[in-house]
């Protein structure tokens, strides 16, 4: 039954697309969906995007892992989506309106200079690409739980599905069936944390199971600020500035109708986002209760959804699973695909490109990075430590440049460049010498942020000390 509930939503999903993509002939649609996403398509494509395999599978592997102060995971990102949709947004929108900016690399262009373009790309498709396979692996979890299926086959169906109805319509066809895949985890997991917790007895059998299992502190699982000061600051760090400055966020914003559309959607998805944190943490904590030896706590929500569950309830989750994984992995294809087609082919290579042959190869390169996706999932198998590797790399490399950026007209394209350039290395140094403990409370990605703060302002303030007065 939870099979064929897969097969035939997978099949919906993809028709649906497919219906919405003949509305798809121009470029400006693929990418920004003509800047006519309404409040409720914006909230829903945001909230699509942001819960994927890190907020569900990833979620609830660290709360089996730590307990409730797994919140952190999730709600960091909540905290940095508010952000965006009351600060951020609404000012690199009315920028990307007035310019008809498509992409996160056009704005940076227009600020600082086609060289950091160019360099934000780069570190982007790395970055995009480790982003990607978390989505796909998860995948491959949920689909060898329901099936049987080794989970490197399931990670590679995963990703043909992404990559089709993707590539058919772009961030229209991908706003309207993210509509349909908010309202499906919305209903799951609503239903499924009571029901999880009354097959287990209450929330009592939780400290219960604690208690039994000495590799467990009850006073730390049981404590929102379990993780400790360090802890908190090592997610709250590489998290909050990641969902700030995030390209494939922001150009998703790019497609709102106007600046109260930003404001509305995006801020109330951040709120409820900051509300959603605690349930993957909840059903983590109910497997390891239900489960407690369980070898691969990856597996602690599909196993739960599929043996601790009601089949009708846990093939509805395992559906809600399954969207949010789909739907963020479209999200990280959106990113990819526009930056390669916008940053590279056109801006490089082939400024006088048609609008047919840009749609043309967008699609194409969806393809392309959809199966480098599908490789390195297959090469990492690991979701948490995929989404550190792009969120580490995301925050470090971007949030300086593009927030002092847009608030003030002083800083130069070198002092961008240099602060780009360096953070990244800096960062991987720091996380090499201290083991990836860093220094005191300060993270390495927290190190990375400084250290491209001071080289930013460094090269900002010898410029305009050398200007004329």
């Amino acid at each position: 039954m939870i099979l064929t509930f897969l097969v035939v939503y997978s099949a919906a999903l993809v028709a649906l697309s497919l219906f919405v993509s003949r509305r798809v002939t121009r470029s400006s649609d693929f990418f920004v969906a003509g800047r006519q996403l309404s409040p409720a398509l914006l909230f829903s494509t945001f909230l699509a995007a942001n819960l994927g395999a890190g907020t569900t599978v990833g979620a609830a592997e660290f709360g089996y892992r730590h307990g409730l102060s797994a919140w952190w995971w999730v709600g960091s990102a909540g905290i940095g989506s508010l952000i965006l949709g009351l600060f951020i947004g609404p000012r690199i929108y009315r920028i990307a309106s007035r310019h008809n900016l498509y992409t996160v690399g056009d704005y940076l262009e227009l600020r600082y200079s086609r060289a950091v373009r160019y360099l934000m790309a780069a570190l982007l498709w790395l970055g995009s690409l480790s982003i990607l396979a978390a989505q796909l692996i998860a995948l491959g979890l949920v689909l060898n739980v329901v099936t049987g299926l080794p989970a490197h086959w399931g990670t590679v169906l995963g990703g043909i599905l992404v990559t089709i109805y993707f590539t058919a319509g772009g961030l229209l066809s991908s706003a309207w069936v993210n509509l349909v895949q908010v309202a499906v985890k919305a209903i799951g997991f609503c239903l499924a944390v009571p029901w999880a917790l009354s097959g287990i007895g209450g929330w009592e059998a939780i400290p219960a199971a604690v208690a039994r299992n000495p590799s467990l502190a009850a006073e730390s699982y049981l404590s929102f600020t379990g993780l400790g000061v360090a802890g908190i600051l090592r997610y709250a760090v590489i998290l909050i500035p990641s969902f700030i400055v995030s390209p494939g966020l922001i150009q998703k914003l790019y497609g709102a109708r106007d600046e109260s559309t930003i404001r509305r959607a995006v801020s109330f998805q951040g709120a409820c986002l900051l509300a959603y944190s605690f349930l993957p943490v909840i059903l983590g904590m109910a497997a390891m209760a239900r489960f407690p030896e369980l070898e691969n706590p990856g597996l602690a929500l599909p196993k739960l959804l599929a043996e601790g569950l009601p089949e009708w309830l846990g093939g509805l989750m395992l559906a809600a699973i399954f969207s949010a994984e789909v739907s963020s992995a479209d999200a990280v294809l959106f990113m990819l695909t526009t930056s390669v087609a916008r940053d590279l082919v056109q801006t490089a290579f082939r400024r006088d490109i048609s609008d047919a042959n840009l749609l043309r190869t967008t699609r194409v390169t969806a393809v392309i990075a959809g199966a480098a996706g599908i490789a390195l999932a297959l090469w990492l198998q690991s979701i948490l430590a995929a989404l550190e590797i792009f969120y580490s790399l995301l925050a470090v490399s971007l949030f300086v440049p593009l927030l002092a950026g847009l608030y003030s007209s002083r800083p130069t394209a070198g002092a961008a460049l240099a602060a780009m350039a360096a953070s990244v290395p800096a960062t991987a140094a720091v996380h090499l010498l201290t083991h990836g403990a860093g220094l005191g409370f300060l993270t390495p990605a927290a190190l990375g942020i400084l250290f491209s703060a001071a080289v930013f302002f460094l090269f900002a303030a010898r410029k305009n000390l050398a200007a004329p007065v």
